[in-house]
């Protein structure tokens, strides 16, 4: 009987807390997301179909650029439609296997994004350290390459905290403090000893969230000291300015992440690890497309004219 009730309790549906201290702004909250949400699907498939149906963006930095905008398509995609949907109806019900599933994509892309913002860096590095070699280093088949692997690497990588995790008895009530199912709330509900599997996860965080990071950094360091050896103030200007954009989008999305997977638990609250994935998860695929876009003349070129063809026919 023990065993059926703990099969039971295994398989049974989460609830999705979300923020509900805040459920008098329900509406509100719902009316914001759906902006968000809206405005960073528009503003991600721009750039995708900019960087494909113009010739003059068929290089690796656009290439990158427009695989870091499907990615962040999927990203938003994985965690949003379900908090609206909660904002909305109030049902915070969540199957099991609906969460497990979410669990796995949100953290596959992730790690997608982390590498293949590393890959950028590279990229970017290259174009400036080795300008006259770029050409020949960074070649079509290369991206794909390597981008192939940035999307394998993800994949595989999540595979672990999934399988770790979707075995556990979760007898505890179902309800996690959070607005999609991540991993921190998820052992919190679990009735069996989670050491080795946090111990695991940290690892595999640590991985993504500082080691990556620490490469990125690497590749800036020789940046910088390929920009100081620029003779002219223009071209020292024109070469910081390719790098800027990335930058940004590196800080943005790296110093949530390290916050909520790599300090310590002890150190930060249920609540602000909720705020943090959302400066995470929905803010830099919001941001890049400006940030890549609106500050990048050849992209804005690219769609004054694809306006302008738009406009003639």
């Amino acid at each position: 009987m023990e065993e059926v009730n703990q099969t039971t309790e295994l398989l049974g549906d989460f609830f999705l807390v979300g923020f509900a201290n805040l459920e008098q702004y329900r509406f509100y909250f719902f009316v914001f997301f759906l902006t968000i949400y809206l405005l960073t699907l528009s503003g991600n498939t721009i750039i995708i179909l900019l960087v494909w149906s113009n010739t003059s963006l068929h290089t690796p930095m656009y290439f990158f650029i427009a695989n870091l905008s499907f990615l962040d398509l999927w990203l938003v995609s994985t965690t949003v439609p379900k908090l609206l949907s909660i904002l909305l109806t109030n049902n915070k019900r969540i199957q099991f296997q609906a969460c497990f599933a979410q669990l796995y994509m949100f953290h596959s892309l992730a790690i997608n994004e982390c590498s293949l913002l590393a890959i950028m860096a590279f990229d970017r590095c290259m174009a400036i350290f080795t300008p006259l070699r770029y050409p020949s280093i960074i070649t079509g088949r290369v991206c794909k390459v390597v981008t192939f692997i940035c999307w394998c690497y993800g994949f595989l990588l999540a595979i672990m905290p999934l399988t770790l995790s979707v075995r556990l008895p979760y007898c505890k009530p179902h309800e996690l403090k959070h607005y999609f199912c991540d991993l921190a709330p998820l052992m919190s509900l679990a009735c069996a000893d989670t050491a080795p599997i946090n111990t695991a996860n940290q690892s595999a965080s640590i991985i993504a969230a500082l080691f990556i990071p620490l490469f990125i950094l690497t590749m800036y360091i020789i940046i910088i000291y390929s920009i100081m050896k620029i003779k002219t103030k223009q071209g020292r200007s024109k070469a910081f300015s390719t790098c800027s954009s990335h930058l940004t989008t590196v800080i943005l999305f790296f110093s949530s992440v390290f916050v909520v997977y790599v300090v310590p638990k002890e150190l930060h609250t249920v609540d602000t690890d909720k705020v943090y994935a959302l400066i995470y998860n929905i803010f830099p695929p919001l941001f890049n497309p400006v940030i890549y876009g609106l500050r990048n003349k050849d992209v804005k070129e690219a769609l004054k004219k694809s306006i302008q063809k738009v406009n003639c026919q």
